[in-house]
């Protein structure tokens, strides 16, 4: 199906860009990557062709479309976290919300031009609808964010919307409620929780401390969602798809789980509050309703929170145990383990599934 087929991933060295670039390679596409920062790179995008540039740069992404004309153009470069948004607001608009504008005026640009026009997919999110009153929240729901990231990417969304309704460009928002791995960053509260309760349960420290536990959020998996996304750019015509699992838990379940999985019975012995971590605004719950993309996509999630959360732990443990940051064997549950024995000396040349990739 993809023979011959070129693929392009803003992003690429993010949670999203490596599972996606997985994805796309195993269908036969060349895949280009870009980011930032390719410091991640290594062992989790052997295949792809990385080219390091900030998104921002206008002239850099028309001299590469351009270049490479890829078919399809994932645009998953941005400034991700919700809590850091507020400590740079300004910044976070121009990545996710003016790189975007820039970005579709190109692709009107190339096909006026060259008659050129690859189909592109946006990384919409789930905070787009912050304090939303529907529950559960679909396509349809009105946006009402409550973070610089949320309304960034409610910017760029409805500019998806406008360009392809406008200009009949072939550009889809994917809605993607909270999705987890072993590789999302350090930063997050959910990878803060799972790295706590592997050191925890390995006796080499005795607390975590967090902020707000009350906070629901719709939580899969990241390797499930990628796959969704790969099929919003195969169908017949573009449209916008939530991607969700259809269930809520709270942080606090989340913390529950993750000791559960360790089997530590009373978790609230090691979990400290300080409200420093407290956002100027939260929101209480995004919950998604994702019949669109069963019915159109075929598209379902397979892996339960509670898989998720345990796949992540037990990578942390690897992690807290050889002091190997990054390998590929951390993707999969059934890799996750190729790391033990190895030293970071060692890990490149003979891990298993970094040397040869991994299958889920």
């Amino acid at each position: 199906m993809a023979a011959h087929r070129t693929a392009l991933i803003t992003g690429v060295a993010g949670q999203d860009g490596i599972y996606l670039a997985r994805v796309l390679l195993e269908r036969g596409y060349r895949v280009i990557g870009t980011s930032f920062s390719l410091a991640r790179h290594f062992p989790y995008l052997q295949g792809v062709e990385l080219i390091a540039f900030d998104i921002r740069n206008t002239d850099a992404m028309s001299e590469l479309l351009r270049r490479e004309r890829p078919d399809e153009i994932y645009n998953l470069a941005a400034i991700s976290s919700v809590g850091q948004s507020w400590q740079m607001a300004e910044k976070v608009a121009e990545v996710n919300g003016m790189s975007v504008l820039r970005l579709l005026e190109l692709l009107v640009r190339l096909r006026d031009d060259l008659g050129y026009a690859p189909r592109f997919y946006q990384a919409s999110s789930s905070e787009i609808y912050g304090m939303a009153d529907q529950q559960p929240q679909d396509e349809r729901t009105p946006h009402y964010p409550r973070s610089p990231y949320g309304t960034s990417k409610s910017f760029a969304h409805h500019l998806t919307v406008n360009y392809r309704e406008s200009y009949g460009l072939y550009a889809c928002n994917g809605i993607l409620f909270n999705h987890e791995s072993p590789i999302r960053p350090a930063r997050f509260v959910t990878r803060k929780i799972t790295r706590a309760v592997a050191e925890i349960s390995l006796g080499m420290r005795d607390q975590v401390t967090l902020g707000n536990l009350d906070a629901r959020r719709d939580w899969g998996s990241a390797a499930d969602y990628v796959e969704a996304m790969a099929e919003m750019l195969q169908q017949e015509s573009a449209q916008d798809f939530v991607i969700a699992t259809g269930e809520v838990a709270s942080i606090r379940d989340f913390v529950a789980i993750a000791f559960e999985a360790v089997g530590i019975e009373d978790p609230w012995a090691h979990v400290e509050f300080d409200a420093a971590y407290l956002r100027p605004a939260d929101v209480p719950q995004t919950w998604g309703r994702a019949d669109r993309a069963r019915s159109a996509l075929g598209w379902g999630p397979k892996v339960s929170l509670r898989e998720v959360v345990a796949h992540m732990v037990q990578a942390d443990i690897v992690r807290a145990k050889t002091g190997i940051e990054e390998c590929r064997g951390y993707m999969f549950p059934n890799t996750v383990n190729d790391a033990l024995g190895l030293t970071p000396a060692t890990h490149r040349h003979e891990c298993p599934s970094c040397a040869a990739g991994v299958a889920n």
